[in-house]
């Protein structure tokens, strides 16, 4: 796991090397193991290096025997050993045993094919100096991040924004269009980011830039194709065995891995399978969160243990804007936090964690999945009928089943954006100074353009698959992680894995009483019935209660009464929505932390006040490595 930058020279101005290693700097965390650049008169490329595999070799930028081609990459190709055998057997000759090495003889001989031949997490990017051609790359799932600024000319890469600022050609604007979104998704979806003019790499595609042309392709599709034929019986030995081969595949590492540890089902089948010696779990003060006690270790060994971190309000709050920083955008998912806390843990043990994201959205886990079987009766309703009764419970209070009432207003295919949506647009109307209606819909009719899906549940899985999956789940998952120089794995997102679940019918997924059944069924032979048939939660964290009391509910209400909220927002608005969930007139915390969190990160990165924070870091300089053409 690393960390890249870069960016093309613009002609007849070459900026100076000590920016990409400010760039490079600005992303030390991602890689404290090592350093290198390379630069000629068209491209500059930066690297930060974590060891994983073949430690004491493997720098990079890597390049070819013939000098033609640089490569700087972030993740692990699980399937590297089998690749390098046929490469051989094609006649490339290998210097190291590292995956990046795949890579480089990879595209010599596939070409801008080389992603469907892996299977791992990765992005990277590929530089031809003869045709002056730059290819980058990101894996299926978008495990790990990617991001390109393009403007006036000026084109850069990385794996985080923040490397950006570094860069005097980059023009640090607020995407205002994108606030609006976040409202309504609790995170930074689609292409665009907070940013103006910085874009994500879309998971499973590839870019090739040459000079001012950019072109952008999809390499690979997930679609689900249902086996009526097997039985679930079946489909649970398939999952097993697959399951197995994947724990194995994203095990291999020349360090140490471990794996997290929470009360549901599939992190506790993650640590049973891999027989790792360290887990890790976190846990809180207050009983009605924490789920530490019900933890089902499995321990391998002598060596064995289990890690619990208890979280405090404290701690927790005092890390909000470190954590929005690592972030690079707003993310007001506060399992985000939690995370933070958890890998710090982890990271004192270990170099890699296994991690269960994926599984939720690969075998149909999350709650919302139930709905299409548990209200047939009121979906019967006259949509005109339901769509009234919809628009009344808006004028409410946020309480038990008013998000219910306001969802079924509509079918699946017009409202579903997700199961975090959150303000609705005459909400986000009233909210903000200025509302100009940025289409979300539109972002979450994009990901299903090509496919033809009619089942409610297959509409829903797949919307997740392709937004919340990458824009949230993967996002926390890597930036947490890596903001401690910790390698996150997640064993089910595989594409050999998906290849199974994507099989799997809706009635081996969700019903009106359970999620996940297949999986479930599989789980129960490893783990057993109790802990296979957990009702999922999530990854709860008491903001609910912590915003109601001192000093955090007048922390919050500072920042709502400030001029940037003032600059954006309805700033009574808020404060009465805040007062209201203290006093109990609702339950408004999911609101309230949106906003919140979008206040404490723009005050990061663009407002006055904490612009010059430094955030606090163990990590040396290190030496980079040169590699001029």
């Amino acid at each position: 796991m690393c960390g890249i930058v870069g960016y093309t020279q613009k002609q007849n101005k070459m900026v100076h090397v000590s920016v990409l290693e400010k760039m490079m700097d600005r992303i030390a965390h991602r890689g404290p193991d090592g350093s290198g650049l390379y630069y000629d008169a068209n491209i500059a490329i930066g690297h930060r290096r974590l060891a994983i595999i073949d430690v004491d070799g493997g720098e990079q930028p890597m390049k070819n025997e013939e000098q033609s081609l640089v490569c700087a990459f972030n993740g692990e190709i699980y399937n590297y050993k089998e690749l390098m055998l046929q490469l051989v057997a094609e006649g490339h000759e290998f210097k190291t045993k590292c995956d990046t090495e795949v890579l480089i003889h990879g595209y010599e001989e596939w070409g801008y094919e080389l992603p469907t031949k892996l299977r791992g997490m990765f992005a990277f990017v590929i530089w031809d100096t003869k045709n002056k051609e730059l290819y980058c790359a990101r894996d299926n799932f978008g495990i790990k991040p990617f991001y390109y600024y393009e403007k006036n000319g000026n084109f850069m890469f990385g794996s985080e924004i923040k490397s950006f600022l570094e860069h005097p050609d980059f023009d640090k604007e607020l995407n205002t269009k994108q606030l609006e979104r976040y409202l309504s998704y609790q995170y930074s979806p689609g292409s665009e980011t907070f940013f103006k003019n910085v874009y994500k790499l879309p998971p499973a595609h590839y870019l090739i830039k040459r000079g001012e042309e950019m072109e952008l392709v999809q390499y690979w599709y997930p679609v689900q194709n249902e086996d009526k034929e097997t039985s679930i019986d079946g489909f649970a030995e398939k999952i097993s065995e697959i399951m197995e081969d994947s724990v194995k595949a994203h095990k291999i590492s020349d360090v140490e891995v471990g794996s997290f540890l929470s009360s549901g089902v599939d992190s506790t089948y993650l640590s049973a399978v891999s027989k790792v010696d360290k887990t890790f779990t976190l846990g809180y003060d207050e009983q009605r969160y924490d789920e530490s006690s019900k933890v089902k270790s499995f321990p391998t060994s002598d060596d064995y243990k289990n890690y619990t971190r208890i979280l405090t309000k404290t701690e927790f709050f005092d890390r909000v804007e470190e954590v929005q920083y690592y972030m690079d955008e707003p993310l007001a998912d506060a399992a985000s936090i939690a995370l933070y806390f958890v890998d710090e843990e982890a990271s004192k043990h270990v170099k890699v964690c296994l991690s269960g994201e994926g599984a939720d959205e690969l075998f149909g886990g999350y709650n919302v999945y139930k709905e299409p079987f548990m209200w047939q009766g009121y979906n019967k309703i006259c949509p005109i009928i339901r769509s009234g009764i919809g628009a009344i419970a808006e004028l409410l209070p946020p309480m038990r089943g008013r998000n219910f009432v306001v969802r079924h207003a509509n079918s699946v295919k017009d409202r579903y954006i997700g199961p975090t949506s959150l303000f609705s647009e005459k909400e986000k109307r009233k909210l903000l100074k200025n509302y100009v209606g940025a289409d979300k819909k539109k972002i979450t009719l994009s990901v299903h353009s090509n496919d033809s899906v009619e089942d409610d549940v297959n509409y829903m899985q797949m919307t997740d698959l392709n937004q919340w999956l990458v824009g949230d789940i993967l996002l926390k998952a890597d930036k947490m992680s890596m903001a401690h120089s910790l390698e996150v794995r997640v064993p089910f997102l595989d594409k050999e894995v998906f290849d199974v679940a994507s099989r799997l019918p809706v009635a081996y997924r969700a019903n009106k009483e359970a999620t996940k059944i297949a999986f479930r069924k599989c789980a129960e032979k490893v783990v057993g019935d109790e802990a296979a048939n957990r009702m999922k939660k999530g990854f709860p964290v008491p903001i609910r209660d912590w915003i109601k009391e001192e000093p955090y509910h007048q922390k919050i209400k500072d920042a709502f009464e400030s001029q940037t909220a003032k600059t954006f927002f309805n700033s009574k608005l808020l404060v009465r929505m805040l007062e209201k969930h203290v006093a109990g007139k609702g339950d408004y915390w999911r609101y309230i932390w949106c906003v919140y969190v979008f206040l404490v990160w723009y005050e990061r990165f663009f407002g006055s006040v904490t612009e010059n924070v430094q955030i606090s870091s163990n990590i040396e300089r290190m030496k980079p490595v040169y590699l001029n053409a």
